[in-house]
C-alpha cells in the first residue's frame, strides 16, 4: 500500500507536469492561431468588397494585393495614422481590438478605430468593421462602401453562437446581399444607419426602403443585435464620415 504523502506528491508531479506540456502546446501553438486568425479576418475584409477567389491559402497575398490603405481614426474623425507600406497586416488599424476601443466609446472615453481603402479595379471602397452582441454571445462583420461613404457594397457577419436556422442566418448570402446598394445617408445628407426591420422592408415608407433590410424570420433577438451594431458602430465613424464624404 502506498502511504497518503507517497499519492498527494505523485498526483501532485502529474499536475505540474500536465501543467507544464499545456502551457508549452499552448506558446507554440498560439502564432499559428493568431496566424490563422488574422487570414480568416483579412478574408471578411475583403469578402464584404465583393473580391472573389479568396482562400486560406492566397488571402494574406490578396489582401495585400488590394488594401491599398490602412486609417486609423479617433472619436473626432480625425486620422491619426496611415498605413501604406509594407505588409498590409502590419498596419497598427490590423491590429486594433474593436472591442476595447467600443468600451471605451460606451465609458465616454477617447476611442480609435479602423478603416481599410481597397482599389478593386480602379474603384475606391471604404471597409469598416463592426461588433455587436446577438442572442447569445458576439457577432461582427464589416460593411463596404462606395467612395461617397454613403452607398454599400457589400457587408459580411459572422457570429459565435447563434441559432441554427435562426440568428445564425446572418451569416448568409441571402440576408447579407440585401445590403448592396442600401444607402447609410438620406437625401438630406441625415445619418440613417440600415433599419433591420421585423416584418420587412415592406411596412416602411418607400422613402426609407433605401435604409432598410428585412430581418430575419424566427431571429428578433439577433436581428436587433444586428441593427443595434450598425447604428453604435456606424455612429462611431460618423465624424470621419461627415468629413471626408461626397455631399
Amino acid at each position: 500500500m502506498y502511504s497518503n504523502g507517497y499519492i498527494f506528491r505523485y498526483a501532485a508531479i502529474l499536475v505540474i507536469i500536465a501543467a507544464a506540456v499545456l502551457s508549452t502546446a499552448n506558446m507554440v501553438l498560439k502564432p499559428f492561431q493568431e496566424r490563422n486568425m488574422a487570414i480568416e479576418k483579412m478574408g471578411y475584409i475583403l469578402a464584404s468588397a465583393d473580391i472573389k477567389g479568396v482562400n486560406t491559402k492566397n488571402a494574406i497575398e490578396k489582401f495585400n494585393d488590394y488594401v491599398v490603405e490602412e486609417i486609423l481614426v479617433n472619436s473626432k474623425g480625425d486620422v491619426i495614422d496611415s498605413y501604406k507600406e509594407g505588409k498590409m497586416e502590419d498596419g497598427k488599424a490590423f491590429k486594433i481590438n474593436m472591442k476595447e476601443e467600443l468600451y471605451k466609446k460606451s465609458k465616454g472615453q477617447d476611442f480609435e478605430l479602423p478603416i481599410y481603402v481597397i482599389n478593386k479595379d480602379g474603384e475606391t471602397i471604404y471597409v469598416l468593421p463592426l461588433l455587436g452582441t446577438g442572442l447569445w454571445g458576439p457577432i461582427w462583420g464589416n460593411m463596404a462602401l462606395k467612395d461617397d461613404l454613403n452607398t454599400i457594397v457589400g457587408v459580411t457577419f459572422d457570429h459565435k453562437g447563434e441559432t441554427p436556422g435562426l440568428g445564425a442566418e446572418i451569416a448568409t448570402k441571402q440576408f447579407q446581399d440585401q445590403f448592396i446598394g442600401k444607402k447609410i445617408f438620406d437625401d438630406n445628407g441625415n445619418f440613417t444607419s440600415i433599419k433591420v426591420v421585423k416584418g420587412g422592408v415592406k411596412t416602411l415608407p418607400e422613402a426609407a426602403r433605401i435604409h432598410g433590410v428585412d430581418a430575419i424570420s424566427g431571429g428578433t433577438i439577433t436581428s436587433q443585435g444586428v441593427d443595434a451594431m450598425l447604428s453604435n458602430v456606424l455612429e462611431s465613424y460618423l465624424p470621419y464620415l461627415e468629413k471626408h464624404r461626397k455631399k
